[in-house]
């Protein structure tokens, strides 16, 4: 927010101003008058002059205070006086104050070209320092601040650039601060809104994107047959330690297979025979 000052002025000559204006007043008084009118006059002119002067200054405000050019202290809020015509007073806004920093075209470290703006949230702690140190912090600020973010993101990479902009905002803002500080301002935050990419960089990301899911779901689904083949084994190690097990098995799949109850599978050989032959298999094995 800019700040708040009174027009420009020569305190000298407003000064002599009011004093030919004071004895412009004096003459006829003292011709109809005498005495007792030239006192009643200067008497009405000085509760003008101290009427005029009188100024307010508001809670979240600091009067910053220059008699004859000079530097004269900071008045607090409340109810002040200033000597017209010696005296001015600029007026400094103490509230969080919010700047903008318009979209700035830059290239990362690895060569790729972007758009960034950002919000720069900004205090005055010193009304002396923002008035006296600078001209206008509040100008002076959003340009630091652009130029930061430019030193800052041409030595990031696109990626870490998209994924830690937190990161990148408190860097940006710790250089504004410590240039700042001179000036009596505070920056209390650094926000990077929007990141804009060219369209052929998008288009890229996408299809990179879109592998990475696709590779994901390739693994995820060989993760589940090798879970499943493994179940499977062990089921099998099961029914083969089961008497009847394999039969009982055998039945299901093919009931399963054949649900319709007008048809009917013929085994070639009794199961009983194909035990037969099993039990025959290990003896001679061993």
């Amino acid at each position: 927010m800019p700040t708040t000052a009174t027009p420009e002025v020569n305190p000298l000559a407003t000064l002599i101003a009011i004093v030919i204006i004071f004895l412009a007043a004096l003459g006829p008084a003292y011709a109809v008058a005498g005495i007792g009118g030239v006192l009643t006059v200067l008497v009405v002119e000085a509760l003008i002059l101290a009427f005029v002067g009188l100024r307010v200054v508001d809670q979240y405000e600091r009067g910053v205070m220059l008699t004859l050019g000079k530097y004269a202290g900071t008045r607090q809020p409340g109810l002040t006086w200033i000597l017209i015509g010696i005296q001015r007073m600029i007026k400094v806004d103490l509230r969080i104050t919010t700047t903008d920093i318009p979209q700035q075209e830059v290239i990362t470290k690895d060569n790729v070209p972007v758009g960034i703006n950002a919000v720069v949230y900004f205090q005055v702690e010193s009304a002396d320092k923002a008035i006296l140190n600078i001209q206008d912090y509040t100008l002076a600020v959003s340009q630091y601040a652009q130029a930061a973010l430019r030193d800052v993101i041409g030595g990031v990479e696109l990626d870490p650039l998209l994924s830690e902009r937190e990161k990148i905002s408190d860097e940006i803002k710790k250089i504004v601060d410590i240039a700042t500080n001179t000036w009596g301002i505070n920056v209390t935050d650094i926000k990077i809104q929007d990141i804009e990419l060219p369209a052929d960089m998008k288009r890229v990301m996408a299809k990179q994107a879109e592998s990475e899911r696709e590779r994901r779901a390739v693994i995820i689904r060989a993760e589940g047959e090798y879970q499943a083949a493994e179940r499977l084994s062990q089921a099998a190690n099961v029914l083969s330690g089961t008497p009847g097990g394999l039969s009982m098995r055998t039945l299901q799949t093919v009931e399963k297979i054949n649900p319709d109850p007008s048809k009917t599978v013929v085994f070639a050989l009794p199961v009983e025979v194909l035990e037969g032959f099993k039990e025959l298999a290990k003896r001679n094995g061993k």
